[in-house]
C-alpha cells in the first residue's frame, strides 16, 4: 500500500461566520479563537475589497488570508459589477495581493451562457497566468414557498463538478442537494482544494449550523477527508447570528468548532 501524503489540512474560518461585524473585529475574534487563517467574503464593505487593509489586519492579528470568496452571493450581486468574469478577475488580483491561494466562485446561473462558456474554455488555462486556484463551489436546488423545487444554478451536481479543475465542497449545500458527503469526496478526489464546513438541519434549506448541531455525520466526513490525504483548507462557514451579541458564547462556539476539526484531521505520529 502506498503511504498517503503526510499533510494536515489548515483549519480556517470565513468572515461570514462573524458577518456584520467591522473587519477589524472579525479578524480579532477569529484570531482569538485560534484559527490558522481566514477566508474573506467580499461584500460591499470597502475593507473586504482593500488589499492594503486586509494585509494590515492579517499582520496585526497574525492571521493569514488563505481564501477570497468572490462576491457571488445575491446580496453582493452588484459588487465589482454584474459580470461574473469581471468579479473573478478582481478576486484573483485581490488574492494575489494578500497572498491567498484560493478564490471561491459559484457555478453559473442557467441564464449565464457567457460565464458557462468561460468556465469551459478559459478556467482550465488560468494556471498559465496565476498561482491562485479558482475553485467552483457546489450549489443546490431551491424550494419555492415550501412546494416547488427550482434549480437556478447550472452544473451543480457531482457529474457537473467533474469538469472543473478545482472544487469547493460545501457540506450544507451538499445536504440540501441530497449528496452523500463521503461519496462526493471520493468523486471529487484530488480536485478538491477547499471545504466549507457546517452542519445542516436536514429540512431542505441551507442552514449552515454549528458543527455539533444538525443531521450530518461530520466526524465520519472529516475522518474520510484526513484519510484521503487532503492538504487544502477547511473553512468554517457558520450561521452564528444568534451568538454575535454574546462575545463569550461566540468565542466558545468558535473554539469548540476549531478543536473538533483539528482533532479529526490530525494525523497519527
Amino acid at each position: 500500500m502506498t503511504d498517503r501524503p503526510r499533510s494536515v489540512p489548515r483549519v480556517i474560518c470565513s468572515t461570514v461566520s462573524v458577518f456584520s461585524k467591522p473587519a477589524a473585529e472579525e479578524f480579532a475574534v477569529l484570531a482569538a479563537a485560534g484559527f490558522e487563517g481566514i477566508e474573506v467574503m467580499v461584500t460591499g464593505v470597502q475593507d473586504t475589497q482593500d488589499a492594503g487593509r486586509l494585509r494590515e489586519l492579517s499582520e496585526a492579528h497574525d492571521l493569514p488570508v488563505q481564501a477570497i470568496h468572490a462576491p457571488f452571493l445575491l446580496t453582493a450581486r452588484k459588487v465589482w459589477g454584474t459580470d461574473p468574469i469581471g468579479k473573478i478577475d478582481r478576486a484573483i488580483e485581490l488574492a494575489e495581493d494578500v497572498g491567498a491561494g484560493v478564490v471561491v466562485v459559484h457555478p453559473p446561473y442557467r441564464w449565464q451562457s457567457g460565464y458557462r462558456r468561460w468556465l469551459d474554455e478559459e478556467l482550465p488555462h488560468l494556471a498559465e497566468r496565476t498561482d491562485v486556484k479558482v475553485a467552483v463551489e457546489n450549489m443546490f436546488p431551491l424550494r419555492v414557498r415550501g412546494r416547488r423545487v427550482a434549480t437556478f444554478h447550472a452544473r451543480q451536481g457531482l457529474d457537473d463538478l467533474e469538469r472543473f479543475p478545482h472544487v469547493v465542497l460545501d457540506t450544507s449545500h451538499a445536504a440540501v442537494a441530497g449528496l452523500d458527503l463521503r461519496e462526493a469526496l471520493a468523486r471529487i478526489g484530488p480536485r478538491l482544494v477547499h471545504v466549507h464546513l457546517s452542519n445542516n438541519a436536514g429540512k431542505g434549506w441551507d442552514s449552515h449550523l454549528p458543527l455539533d448541531q444538525g443531521v450530518l455525520d461530520l466526524e465520519a466526513f472529516l475522518d474520510a477527508l484526513a484519510a484521503s490525504g487532503f492538504g487544502g483548507t477547511v473553512s468554517l462557514e457558520l450561521d452564528l447570528r444568534r451568538y454575535l451579541a454574546d462575545p463569550d458564547t461566540l468565542h466558545e462556539v468558535l473554539v469548540n468548532s476549531r478543536e473538533f476539526c483539528q482533532r479529526r484531521l490530525a494525523l497519527p505520529a
